[in-house]
């Protein structure tokens, strides 16, 4: 019997459920866990040490017939990887600040920024859409069908959707429905 387990974790995290998963199963069953590439296991080198002695036997496709002293190697050359693309991330990161870039926008004041440009685009094309005649624009449906037939853009260029006109309402309610 053949299990397939997905992971997506990072071979450095510690908690990776899918992997716990496999090595569970591995144990139950008896079976030999089979991985696409050891750094991809683990870059641990006390991970996959402590892996060879748990009893599950494992093989990396990378490199199906290393033995545990070519394992241990590769496991320490994978942990010294990552080390080393941590510390060109830092140092990058710190280069980007020290060119005055804004490092870790957070969720609010990116929302903040969003709202004023979709602002600031419904004011632009607030005239384009009075010139649509009302009997064209009643409707939410009908208003999305008349801002795509008459060329009005969108804010990143693509066709106008119901979802994309309720937006649009919500930043501008007096610009979509109005008579004249």
């Amino acid at each position: 019997m053949v299990y397939e387990f997905t992971e997506i974790e990072s071979g450095r995290k510690k908690d990776r459920p899918e992997l716990a998963a496999a090595l569970w199963q591995c144990k139950k069953i008896g079976a030999t866990l089979i991985i696409a590439k050891l750094d991809r296991l683990a870059r641990n080198v006390h991970f996959i040490s402590g892996l060879m002695e748990s009893g599950v036997d494992f093989a990396a496709c990378d490199n199906p017939q290393a033995n545990r002293l070519v394992l241990h190697i590769l496991a320490a050359v994978a942990e010294d990887e990552a080390r080393a693309i941590s510390q060109r991330t830092k140092a990058a990161l710190a280069a980007a600040k020290a060119r005055g870039g804004k490092l870790g926008v957070n969720g609010k004041e990116l929302a903040k920024q969003n709202k004023a440009a979709s602002r600031a685009h419904a004011e632009l094309i607030a005239p384009m859409i009075e010139d649509i005649p009302y009997g064209e624009r009643d409707t939410v449906t009908k208003m999305a069908d008349a801002l795509n037939r008459y060329g009005v853009p969108t804010m990143r260029g693509g066709r106008w959707s119901r979802r994309q006109v309720y937006r649009l309402n919500e930043m501008s309610p007096s610009i979509l429905f109005r008579t004249f």
